[in-house]
């Protein structure tokens, strides 16, 4: 019997302790998705002082602003898609993957290229028999997410500059702070200068560079924190997956610590009965052993 509620203490322990590693890392991601969520008002502000020098530019200098394109659904399109590094998410990976193959699928005539971010997203595509053109590790902090915007920047306009006949570029990427999992699509390209509120000027700005030039800059650095802010909002819906997870991992291993203490008191009450059995079995026998 005490063997048997050794291995049952060891058991208890060894639970004890999986709930402590779970506990932690469901506060680390709570962290880490709060400390994402607080970087967004400054990659928007960024957004915001792009957007209104655009306007300017096109207040003075309409003609450099080049239509938006209509999207006849042909020629080859990039798409973004961000998923996570690491694992204990769900079944985040597989969704993700899942609705950008499924919108894939629904325009056929169009050919695609897929930008992958999150090694884990990777896998989920390979599962499926999709390679990528282009794959890089998600960032593993919300300090990095500039730094790997960049990445993506870069690789997005090397391939709209090989004359890989791109005409579309879009994002696609889970939303962080909804109660359930939702995953958005975005188009970056082509560029939609009607989003932009132009006021009329009397004067042009002052400005060092040709409207033309000044303009393609400024809508790069744009696509640049649109690219940022997806990334953010990827990392901060990867963590509150990953709490989701762990308070699922949590309720489970309390219900499996609860079934052992269970188990643990029911045979050291046996014990205890044993015992008392035993104490009064050998009273009596000495008893009659007396007489």
């Amino acid at each position: 019997m005490s063997g048997k509620l050794g291995e049952i203490e060891a058991r208890i322990a060894a639970t004890d302790q999986l709930d402590a590693v779970v506990g932690a890392m469901r506060g680390i991601a709570a962290s880490r998705s709060r400390e994402a969520q607080g970087r967004l008002p400054g990659i928007r502000a960024a957004a915001a002082a792009a957007a209104g020098a655009i306007a300017e530019v096109l207040a003075f200098a309409p003609a450099n602003a080049s239509p938006r394109s209509p999207d006849a659904g042909q020629g080859t399109e990039v798409c973004v898609v961000v998923g996570t590094e690491q694992g204990f998410v769900g079944g985040l990976n597989d969704q993700i993957a899942a609705q950008a193959l499924s919108d894939a699928a629904r325009e056929t005539a169009r050919a695609r290229q897929w930008l992958l971010v999150g090694t884990r997203l990777t896998s989920a595509f390979a599962g499926r028999g999709v390679a990528p053109a282009w794959s890089a590790p998600m960032a593993p902090h919300s300090s990095v997410v500039p730094r790997l915007a960049a990445r993506v920047s870069d690789a997005l306009y090397a391939r709209l500059a090989d004359g890989g006949h791109a005409t579309r570029v879009s994002v696609l990427h889970a939303l962080a702070g909804e109660p359930s999992l939702r995953i958005v699509r975005r188009t970056l390209i082509p560029f939609d200068f009607a989003r932009f509120h132009v006021s009329p000027r009397t004067q042009p700005p002052l400005v060092n560079l040709p409207p033309a030039p000044l303009l393609a800059g400024l809508v790069e650095f744009y696509v640049y924190t649109e690219l940022c802010e997806a990334l953010m909002l990827a990392f901060a819906a990867e963590n509150e997956a990953r709490v989701r997870a762990m308070l699922a991992a949590r309720t489970h291993v309390q219900q499996r610590l609860g079934g052992l203490e269970q188990q643990y008191r029911a045979l050291r009450q046996d014990e205890i009965t044993a015992e008392i059995v035993e104490l009064t079995t050998g009273r009596e026998a000495a008893g009659i052993a007396g007489d």
